[in-house]
């Protein structure tokens, strides 16, 4: 073969291989994925007017990252109304205008909703530290057993999970129909103390300024309580996709950060490690809970 044959059989085999190369590219990458995929949108069940309310702004960071991690394109957006509770569950439970909702767990709600089983505050919700009367701090502090403490007339929404589960544990517990008469409850001594989460007590004794309320020494009482997000009953894609995207957070610090983030300086001053701890169970949550998988839940030696 001479060399013009030679040079022509090389660029005849070239062009083979080029053609080659393309039809490996065409086959692995179809033309309409190289264009931006168009994201799913996911409407949560807080309203755009709430955004500045700081009871939401980690569980929709947490949800935000969990998909941005999911390997799906979805775009979080929140509603448009700003419904009560119950309303949120039903419109989920529907497929109407919301997509996902987080809550803390129920027989009930497990049953109508899809939960993914992340605990998406790693339980803190459960830790629960007292609202007093300041009047009532070294009565608190010279309490001796966790029995006394039960004695104690308590408050606690009557619809709240809240409420049976400290009835189901001994608890002299008082059912109000209002958030706010509770903090009226307290201030007259008709409650002596109101069981609130590590995470509400704080700003709820500096809204309440004029109460002098207090936060009790000494004593923080523990339940698991997962508070979990939900989907509907059949949209599997989205709860797989949220899960993968949670676990992936937990392994990479990513949910970690966010979590010392919003609820780090809120644990440092309640200093749980230093506190007696009354743990109680929690008769409500389903066999399904992942209670043994220590990685899920707060640990207050790690401060996570």
């Amino acid at each position: 073969m001479n060399h013009w044959n030679t040079f022509a059989f090389c660029l005849h085999s070239w062009r083979e291989f080029v053609a080659f190369l393309g039809l490996v590219v065409v086959c692995t990458f179809p033309a309409d994925a190289t264009k931006s995929q168009a994201a799913k949108s996911v409407t949560y069940a807080w309203a755009a007017s709430m955004a500045e309310d700081e009871r939401g702004q980690y569980p929709i960071s947490l949800l935000k990252l969990a998909l941005s991690k999911s390997g799906v394109a979805y775009a979080a957006k929140p509603s448009k109304h700003d419904m009560p509770q119950w309303r949120t569950l039903r419109h989920v439970q529907m497929g109407k205008e919301l997509d996902v909702v987080w809550t803390f767990t129920s027989p009930e709600r497990e049953r109508d909703l899809l939960p993914i089983r992340i605990p998406i505050d790693r339980g803190l919700l459960g830790w629960r530290l007292l609202l007093v009367n300041r009047s009532d701090l070294d009565y608190f502090a010279r309490l001796e057993s966790a029995d006394q403490l039960k004695a104690l007339r308590s408050g606690q929404g009557h619809d709240w999970p809240d409420f049976p589960i400290l009835q189901a544990n001994g608890f002299n517990v008082t059912p109000s129909s209002s958030y706010q008469g509770l903090f009226a409850m307290l201030e007259r001594g008709r409650i002596r103390y109101f069981p609130r989460s590590v995470t509400e007590i704080q700003a709820e004794v500096d809204a309440h300024k004029k109460q002098a309320f207090a936060i009790a020494p000494r004593w923080v009482i523990y339940y698991p309580a997962p508070l979990y997000f939900f989907v509907k009953k059949d949209n599997h894609a989205l709860a797989q996709a949220i899960e993968r995207g949670l676990t992936i957070a937990m392994k990479d610090g990513s949910m970690r950060q966010l979590f010392v983030r919003h609820f780090g300086n809120m644990i440092k001053q309640a200093q749980l490690d230093k506190r007696e701890v009354i743990t109680i169970r929690n008769p409500q949550l389903s066999e399904q809970t992942p209670l043994l998988k220590t990685e899920l839940w707060f640990s207050p030696v790690l401060g996570f």
